[in-house]
């Protein structure tokens, strides 16, 4: 099957898809903010950059964007029809580097949470909610 835009197109409208400050991130940062909590972003020295790092609480959110990050079972993580051995290397590489991101955060004390696109365009403000439990809870399991 053929792409249904030129190649310029293509690599155009690619080059626009952000990986920070992108809109399902926004949202939880302004619903964490407005329940007290205070945060570094994109923190380069934590493997990975996490998204939000909040020290106080030595714990590390990534904003995961459910097509790149292939959020299990959600409509948002389809498959290109073309250069189909292309995309799913490509998202199985993006799979890896995660897991191992997050094993190298585990493994140095901090507490992870991964928060899908999806469920924070459906309901920001109560993943917002549900963070801001997992963070004041005494429990240091991950999100």
């Amino acid at each position: 099957m053929a792409d249904i835009v030129d190649q310029k197109t293509r690599a155009r409208m690619m080059s626009r898809i952000r990986g920070k400050n992108t809109k399902p991130e926004m949202l939880l940062r302004r619903g964490l903010h407005r329940a007290g909590f205070r945060f570094r972003l994109h923190r380069k020295s934590l493997p990975g950059s996490p998204d939000i790092v909040l020290p106080r609480w030595k714990a590390a959110i990534f904003v995961n964007g459910c097509f790149w990050h292939r959020h299990e079972n959600c409509l948002f993580a389809t498959t290109p029809a073309t250069r189909t051995e292309f995309w799913s290397a490509k998202f199985e590489a993006n799979v890896a580097r995660d897991k191992r991101n997050i094993d190298a955060l585990l493994a140095a004390g901090w507490r992870v949470a991964v928060a899908w696109e999806c469920s924070i365009r459906n309901s920001p403000e109560e993943i917002a909610e549900k963070i801001g439990r997992w963070l004041r809870c005494a429990d240091q399991s991950n999100f």
